[in-house]
């Protein structure tokens, strides 16, 4: 089974082509990637997204865990099987749901508590729990549990949840490894870099989590919930510049 990987193959100026690697094919980047919330792109059969050369779709933790269940998902063989698709998926981890469709969230160390916005019962997101979650959907690459504020919070309420994310990046990436340890990894972690629309915290975040270690990719989050365009652009070019500094993932 092929490893994941992501191979350089052309560059000009700061834009690049590239392919990145997965045990269920490679994805060729830039990509557009469909969302199929809950395993499903809507309107869309998966010979239709065949059809149209689609490579990868991205998938909701949230969402599945609320319905039909990522335990009910796993015991239908998982999202590939469950959605007769046999290309690469992406699930985020239900963060940023967490925090702009629940209800009456409460935010620990621990992790964070809410109210289902389908039946209003009480749940609890942490760090570990939501790498069990991913793993029991099966997705090939899963993002950790991060803390996602509105995008024109102050600098010090985005510093906050910045560390927070990485200090539950580090418990994400624990559970990851226990739980894969048995048999390999079939599936790889991203970490998610925060810090609002401060450039300080962008870089902090950046290097915080390249110096954690080797990591297959990044993703770049806290961005289009609420900040000015400009902001957004600018945090992308921060990110972009303090990662490609990295040699410890692409």
């Amino acid at each position: 089974m092929e490893e994941f990987g992501f191979d350089i193959v052309a560059n000009e100026g700061r834009a690049r082509a590239g392919v990145f690697r997965t045990p269920r094919g490679a994805v060729e980047t830039p990509v557009f990637m469909p969302v199929g919330t809950l395993a499903t792109v809507k309107a869309l059969d998966p010979d239709d997204l065949r059809t149209m050369h689609v490579e990868i779709i991205l998938a909701n933790a949230y969402h599945l865990h609320l319905r039909p269940g990522d335990s009910v998902v796993r015991d239908l063989g998982g999202l590939h099987r469950f959605m007769a698709w046999d290309r690469p998926i992406i699930t985020d981890s239900g963060g940023f749901q967490v925090f702009s469709l629940a209800c009456l969230n409460r935010v620990s160390e621990d992790g964070v508590e809410f109210r289902s916005h389908v039946d209003g019962s009480l749940r609890t997101f942490t760090p570990e729990l939501v790498m069990q979650i991913e793993t029991n959907l099966g997705a090939d690459v899963i993002m950790q549990f991060d803390h996602v504020i509105p995008g024109g919070s102050d600098h010090s309420a985005s510093k906050d949840a910045s560390e927070r994310s990485l200090r539950w990046l580090e418990r994400c990436r624990s559970e990851f490894d226990r739980l894969h340890l048995a048999d390999g990894p079939k599936q790889t972690l991203f970490p998610i870099v925060q810090g609002g629309i401060h450039q300080d915290l962008r870089r902090s975040a950046a290097r915080a989590i390249s110096d954690a270690g080797t990591w297959d990719g990044f993703a770049i989050g806290g961005l289009s919930v609420g900040e000015e365009k400009t902001a957004m652009y600018e945090m992308l070019e921060v990110c972009d510049e303090a990662l490609r500094g990295s040699d410890h993932g692409t």
